[in-house]
């Protein structure tokens, strides 16, 4: 079966010679479509950048990264753009609201640069945002809205239409406890929908939501475990 997501062998490298920083080295990761993998582990362990080149945001200095079999080395700009809008959700740390747009208007963006009319566009994102609670901050622009329901819009953009992975950088980190809930049983809902998921957090109670738990450490994968040995390990005060 064709998997929605791998890294096979990938490495990071930003500067040269004494200033080299090594953030991500030699990382196998694979995601099936369906799954939910959280990731975790210190500041400075290669989250984000992880997450950045499975959506091809960005490029890896070495290695291979496959969406839905295809290596993303083999496509053009072009087509690696109409790749993040087709299939690819992305929650960023710090939102990426356009601030000129209204809520519901950045939620059905990605619909409508697609080339769907912006009626059927917007019933859509209109139905995320219900699905989140923030339906009725639908009309109101970023700077009008809270940390949370920012978060929760850019959340709302990340799963309208036909997603097949979404990749989301601690999307629950300016919601509550309930709210966070609710963000992760809607990212739950959509991996069983068959949307392959892969979530870094920092908190391991919403990490237990996930199938599988990859923890990185220094750039290196140093554990991958089944979410429910993981929570207890670290619950423990143990380290993988």
């Amino acid at each position: 079966m064709t998997k929605a997501l791998e890294l096979r062998s990938v490495s990071k490298l930003y500067g040269a010679g004494p200033t080299e920083v090594r953030a991500l080295w030699e990382v196998d990761v694979s995601v099936e479509s369906g799954e939910l993998v959280a990731v975790m582990g210190p500041s400075g362990s290669g989250k984000s950048t992880l997450l950045t080149i499975a959506g091809s945001l960005e490029e890896p200095t070495s290695g291979e990264v496959l969406v839905a079999g295809i290596d993303l080395a083999s496509m053009s700009r072009n087509e690696r753009a109409q790749l993040r809008r087709r299939s690819i959700g992305y929650v960023f740390q710090d939102f990426n609201l356009l601030l000129g747009l209204t809520a519901i208007e950045n939620a059905s963006l990605p619909l409508e640069l697609d080339g769907m009319n912006a009626e059927q566009a917007q019933r859509l994102g209109m139905r995320a945002l219900e699905q989140l609670g923030v339906a009725e901050r639908a009309g109101h622009f970023p700077d009008d809205l809270s940390g949370g329901e920012r978060q929760r819009v850019a959340i709302a953009r990340s799963l309208v239409g036909d997603r097949h992975l979404l990749l989301a950088d601690e999307p629950t980190g300016a919601l509550d406890s309930v709210n966070s809930e609710a963000v992760m049983r809607l990212v739950r809902d959509a991996c069983h929908r068959g949307v392959a998921g892969v979530v870094v957090t920092h908190d391991a109670q919403l990490a237990s939501w996930a199938d599988r738990i990859v923890f990185l450490r220094d750039g290196r994968v140093v554990d991958q475990t089944p979410s429910a040995d993981a929570v207890a390990l670290v619950a423990s005060g143990g380290q993988p």
